[in-house]
């Protein structure tokens, strides 16, 4: 008779924090440190095993290339337009990163950035790219291995030659360039030798540079609370860590600066007149928002003039104000278009009509996403609406675009970044001189998509909320059938209905997918985002599970054919649904997971998220972690879901000790020993043999190295997709 393998052994420590007089235990502290050789052991032996079992799954060879097939589509990026010039980016079949092309005023195009080509690996990308207003040079951002460390660059776009030094410690920066092309503002992390310990990823401070010059010549930007975190912020005990954005207006006079505390959905706002005088030759930026004021807000100068601002004072589904800059205060604002009760004002764009160099003759393009999909409509200056752009149908965009004033000769025209279920990302071109909007770039691959039923249904969630979700289905027929659900639920983001490789190729296996609009993100404002963070948190959970019901009661599936796949915060969401309710679920992806949620805060950027969940400093809000905290739930002697974790060691953001610690619960505590043989004289029990042992339902963890928690490459991405449908797919009896 064959044996199955067993688990790794993992101690389990006797070990109780007392907190707050709660006792918390927590067996798995040791697998916190990747560096003690008892973790090194473990992870070796767990990547031995997933391994031998992922690759032994049935239909990897055929799912591969399907996968790849449905990846060469590639995809093409809006347009950036600067004198005209065209900077777009696009992938073409084969490749395995996007590049950044440039398209001559002549119609000459060659490429200007190739990933590949700097770095053959692979494990180099293009974190951000902005040209200055000239179209001359080049601001881009690269980091290495998946860590989301950026090195600022700035390229002479006629060499395709760098013109200084690179620039490090330029994470999550925003680079405003000045008129002329010889200055920009940027943002930098404060050198790790100037920060307490642990402090190194949260110090921020912005900089005006000249192009060419030293950065111990670069000029500190200063005002008032800038570089202070608000007292009241729950974040304020772990430093200084505010995100800044930065904007400069097209002449060059106005400066703006946005700020929030780590996550928090809470904009302080400053703004500076250029032109005036200023100390040092820096610039005196003028509050305009704290973060007591609890709004959000972005902010930005438009050709005519004004101080537009987008924000949720007053309006949780946001509202579009202006001023004038000199009188930026709250007071000063005017509405020009309110708050729709039933979509989500996302994003202004400026349409000058061709012909006119009056920006008195503009037009304002209003993006909006009503219940998860996008629409674009115009609108004159003083807010009236003019008229719906024409759409393909449900679905997202991926950037709206127009001619800067340099580029008379593309005026009148919106190009619109478009995706939906089965549409790879195209760019489509609106001109208003027609009304109509039109194909103006395909995805450059021929791809041929399965033949699907896409609806979008309501669900109630268990205090009757109304819940979205998109269905795909294969087009032959309903029937019970193996299906992956799969959602967000976190920190006002809402996934959108766009292409994906990974949820076609399950349906074209004859599966279901679907996609749930969960309350804690964005799908319908901020409201419903803070219906499910903090104290709120469990709605999400409650959402979701709704979700997996409501497919099971309409046919489409049976709990022991339904999958759930979920990253980030959304390995929190699988990972709490996992444990809240295993018998409703067959086999979980959990990807990149927040799982200990009590001791979150103290790695990677843990604790820039407080102010979402909450923190386990005190007590009311570790009453809220506890409550629904995945690795603090987990119970010996349940049937739990057949589980694959998917971690990345170069994660810069959630650190992969939280699915370790999650995988060694899971693996001692799940319970049924299916298929294999009991020991003499017992009875299946929580872990069920004489150790935990490889079942019908296995836990494991699958281990990447120099890949991170966002961007990589394709090959990389198909081969992570493989592993993960393959799995869910033996489990819930999708044929491959």
């Amino acid at each position: 008779m064959t044996t199955a393998p067993a688990y790794p052994r993992a101690e389990r420590l006797d070990l109780v924090d007392h907190l707050h007089g709660r006792a918390v235990a927590d067996p798995y502290r040791w697998l916190e440190d990747p560096d003690d050789p008892r973790t090194r052991e473990w992870s070796t032996a767990q990547d031995a095993l997933a391994r031998a079992h992922l690759d032994a799954l049935p239909g990897r060879d055929r799912l591969a290339t399907t996968l790849a097939v449905l990846a060469e589509s590639g995809w093409v990026g809006v347009p950036v337009w600067r004198a005209g010039r065209r900077f777009a980016t696009r992938r073409e079949p084969g490749q395995e990163h996007g590049v950044l092309q440039i398209t001559e005023p002549d119609g000459a195009q060659r490429v200007l950035l190739d990933p590949m080509a700097l770095d053959p690996t692979g494990l180099t990308t293009l974190d951000g790219w902005i040209p200055d207003h000239e179209g001359r040079l080049l601001a881009y951002q690269l980091s290495a291995g998946g860590d989301e460390q950026s090195v600022l660059h700035v390229l002479d776009v006629t060499t395709g030659q760098d013109v200084e030094e690179p620039i490090d410690r330029c994470r999550y920066s925003d680079v405003a360039w000045l008129p002329g092309g010889q200055e920009f503002f940027y943002v930098r992390m404060v050198a790790p030798d100037e920060v307490p310990p642990g402090e190194q990823a949260f110090h921020r401070r912005i900089w005006r540079h000249r192009v060419g010059a030293p950065t111990d010549t670069d000029v500190l930007v200063e005002g008032a609370g800038l570089y202070r975190v608000d007292a009241h912020s729950a974040a304020a005990a772990f430093g200084q860590h505010n995100y800044y954005g930065v904007d400069v207006s097209d002449d060059g006079r106005w400066l703006i600066v946005t700020a929030n505390v780590g996550t928090a959905r809470r904009d302080s706002l400053w703004i500076a007149d250029l032109h005036g005088p200023a100390p040092d030759g820096g610039s005196a930026l003028v509050p305009v928002l704290t973060q007591a004021d609890g709004v959000r807000c972005s902010a930005w100068m438009e050709r005519d003039g004004r101080l537009y601002l987008l924000t949720t004072d007053g309006a949780p589904r946001f509202r579009l104000a202006v001023t004038d800059p000199a009188t930026p205060g709250r007071a000063h604002w005017r509405e020009l278009v309110a708050e729709d009760p039933d979509s989500v004002l996302e994003g202004v764009g400026w349409l000058q009509p061709a012909g006119s160099a009056d920006p008195a003759d503009g037009l304002l393009a209003l993006i909006r996403s009503r219940h998860a999909t996008a629409e674009v409509t115009l609108h004159d200056r003083d807010g009236t609406p003019r008229a719906a752009v024409p759409l393909p149908g449900l679905g997202a965009l991926a950037g709206v675009t127009s001619a800067d004033p340099a580029s008379p000769e593309q005026q009148g025209r919106l190009w619109i970044g478009w995706t939906d279920l089965v549409t790879p990302q195209q760019v489509r071109r609106f001109d208003l001189a027609t009304g109509e909007t039109d194909l103006d770039e395909a995805a450059p691959g021929a791809v041929e998509v399965p033949p699907v039923l896409i609806e979008q249904r309501e669900v109630t969630s268990a205090d009757g909320t109304t819940v979205r979700m998109f269905v795909v289905s294969p087009a032959d027929g309903r029937g019970a059938r193996p299906a992956l659900l799969t959602g967000y639920g976190g920190f006002g983001i809402h996934p959108e209905p766009a292409y994906s490789a990974s949820a076609l190729a399950w349906v074209g296996a004859g599966g279901v997918y679907a996609l749930a609009s969960l309350r804690g993100g964005g799908e319908e404002g901020e409201a419903w985002h803070r219906a499910g963070n903090r104290d709120h948190k469990q709605n999400v959970f409650d959402d979701f599970h709704a979700a997996a019901q409501a497919l099971v009661d309409a046919g489409d599936t049976t709990a022991d054919r339904l999958a759930i796949l979920g990253g980030s915060n959304g390995g929190l969401l699988v990972g709490a649904a996992l444990t809240q309710r295993p018998e409703l679920y067959r086999a979980v992806v959990c990807s990149a997971p927040l799982l200990d949620m009590v001791r979150y805060e103290r790695f990677s950027l843990g604790r820039t998220w407080n102010d979402e969940y909450g923190t386990a400093d005190d007590p009311d809000e570790l009453g809220w972690l506890l409550s629904y905290s995945p690795y603090h739930h987990v119970r010996e002697g349940t049937v739990y879901p057949a589980v694959l974790f998917t971690v990345f060691d170069s994660d810069s953001r959630v650190d992969p000790l939280h699915a370790r610690k999650m995988c060694a619960a899971l693996q001692h505590a799940t319970a049924g020993c299916e298929g294999l043989a009991k020991p003499p004289g017992r009875q299946a029990r929580g872990p069920g043999c004489e150790r935990p042992s490889l079942t019908t339902r296995p836990v494991l963890l699958r281990r990447e190295t120099d890949v991170g928690h966002g961007a990589r490459s394709v090959s990389r991405s198909v081969a992570l997709g493989v592993d993960q449908l393959a799995f869910l797919a033996a489990h819930t009896g999708l044929p491959l």
